[in-house]
C-alpha cells in the first residue's frame, strides 16, 4: 500500500484545530495540488475564496449553522463554480445550462477532494462545509460573487486538536456494479446498520443510538433546502 492510500484511507472530518498557523508554503502547495485536478473540457470553472477577516469568519460560521469552527480553523476556503470570468471573456457564452451548472459543482469537488488530501498528507486536517447552502444567498453577498457564479461548499483546514473514530463505509459491493446495476440486497445494509449502530454508541462524541438507515431516511424524507434553485436560477444558472 502506497502512502498516498493510506492517506486516503485514514481520512476523517476534523472539527477541532490547534491555535496555530498553516505555513504559507504548505497553502501555496494545497491551493496548487487543487489547482492541479481534473477539470471538464479544461472549463476551470472554480473560484476559492480564502476567507481571512475575522468578522467575516464569524459570519459564515453563523450562516452555516453556527458552527464555531469556521471561524477557529487555521483556513477557510469558500469553493463557487464560477462562469462570470467565461462570460466576462466572451458574452457569448451560455452559463444557463444545466449541464453546466453539473460540471461547476463536479469541477468543484474534484478540485477540493484534491486540496485536503494534500493537507492531509502534510498533517493537517479538514472538513467540507455544505451548511454555507442552507444561508446561500446571505453568504453569495457577503463574499460579493458576481452573476454566473455561485457558493457550493466550505473548507476548513488546520492542525487537528482530536482525533476522531474512522466512520465505517458501506462495503464495495454495494457501492460497486459489474456491467450493469444491481438490486439491492437489503441483508447487506443490515449488516452495515449494525455496523453504525455499534459505531455510533461506542464514538467518543455525539454518540447516539441509530443506524445508517434511519438516519439517511430522516434527512431525505423532508425537503432539503428548497431554495436553492431559485438561488440558482437567480445567479444566471440551471435555467434550462
Amino acid at each position: 500500500m502506497t502512502s498516498t492510500i493510506e492517506t486516503i484511507l485514514s481520512h476523517r472530518s476534523i472539527r477541532k484545530f490547534t491555535d496555530q498557523a498553516i505555513d504559507a508554503s504548505q497553502l501555496e502547495s494545497i491551493v496548487q495540488a487543487g489547482l492541479a485536478a481534473s477539470s471538464s473540457s479544461m472549463l476551470q470553472v472554480v473560484s476559492i475564496i480564502r476567507v481571512t477577516d475575522k468578522e467575516k469568519r464569524q459570519r459564515l460560521a453563523h450562516l452555516a449553522g453556527d458552527q464555531p469552527y469556521v471561524a477557529s480553523a487555521a483556513e477557510f476556503l469558500v469553493f463557487c463554480m464560477d462562469y462570470q470570468r467565461h462570460f466576462t471573456i466572451n458574452p457569448q457564452v451560455n452559463p444557463d445550462f444545466t449541464e453546466l451548472t453539473l460540471i461547476g459543482a463536479v469541477d468543484c469537488g474534484i478540485m477540493a477532494q484534491n486540496c485536503l488530501l494534500a493537507a492531509e498528507s502534510l498533517g493537517l486536517g479538514g472538513v467540507y462545509i455544505g451548511g454555507l447552502r442552507s444561508s446561500a444567498q446571505q453568504v453569495d453577498e457577503l463574499l460579493n460573487l458576481p452573476q454566473h457564479s455561485a457558493v457550493l461548499f466550505g473548507l476548513c483546514l488546520g492542525h487537528p486538536d482530536q482525533a476522531p473514530q474512522l466512520k465505517p463505509r458501506l462495503p464495495a459491493k454495494v457501492i460497486v456494479h459489474e456491467n450493469q446495476y444491481q438490486p439491492l440486497n437489503l441483508d447487506d445494509i443490515n449488516e452495515y446498520d449494525k455496523t453504525m449502530q455499534a459505531y455510533y454508541a461506542s464514538r467518543s462524541s455525539n454518540q447516539k443510538q441509530s443506524s445508517w438507515s434511519q438516519e439517511v431516511t430522516s434527512k431525505l424524507a423532508g425537503e432539503c433546502r428548497p431554495h436553492i434553485k431559485g438561488y440558482l436560477n437567480g445567479k444566471g444558472l440551471a435555467k434550462r
